[in-house]
């Protein structure tokens, strides 16, 4: 069984960091781009970054262009979010999941792509 599982998260103050840690297991963790998603109360889930299966390539949603780094460490199956200029907008569950493809085209529309996820850790950024 595919496993996903997501830490890192808490509390920060504006204009502070954070860097969030996905692992995964029982996956060919190489084949498959990855993607970080976040959902705040009220509001729909969006897809915050995406990496491609071999970390080549990274896309972002605009408005953490800048601020956020995803990459992964495909030897250790482990995915990162380093998350830095924090807003009090960020605040949101951060969620780490798997992709049926190998690359990251129009990730922030195809949420149905990605088929295993994790149980989310929250990320709060106070004002």
């Amino acid at each position: 069984q595919v496993q996903v599982v997501e830490s890192g998260g808490g509390l920060v103050q504006a204009g502070g960091s954070l860097r969030l840690s996905c692992t995964i297991s029982g996956l060919r963790f190489g084949d498959y781009a990855m993607g970080w998603f976040r959902q705040a109360p009220g509001k729909e889930r969006e897809g915050v970054s995406c990496i491609t299966y071999t970390g080549t390539n990274t896309d972002y949603t605009d408005s953490v262009k800048g601020r956020f780094t995803i990459w992964r460490d495909n030897a250790k199956n482990t995915l990162y979010l380093e998350m830095s200029a924090l807003k009090p907008e960020d605040t949101a569950m951060y969620y780490c999941a798997t992709r049926q493809y190998s690359l990251c085209s129009s990730f922030e529309d195809e949420e149905r792509t990605f088929n295993h996820w994790g149980q989310g850790t929250q990320v709060t950024v106070s004002s």
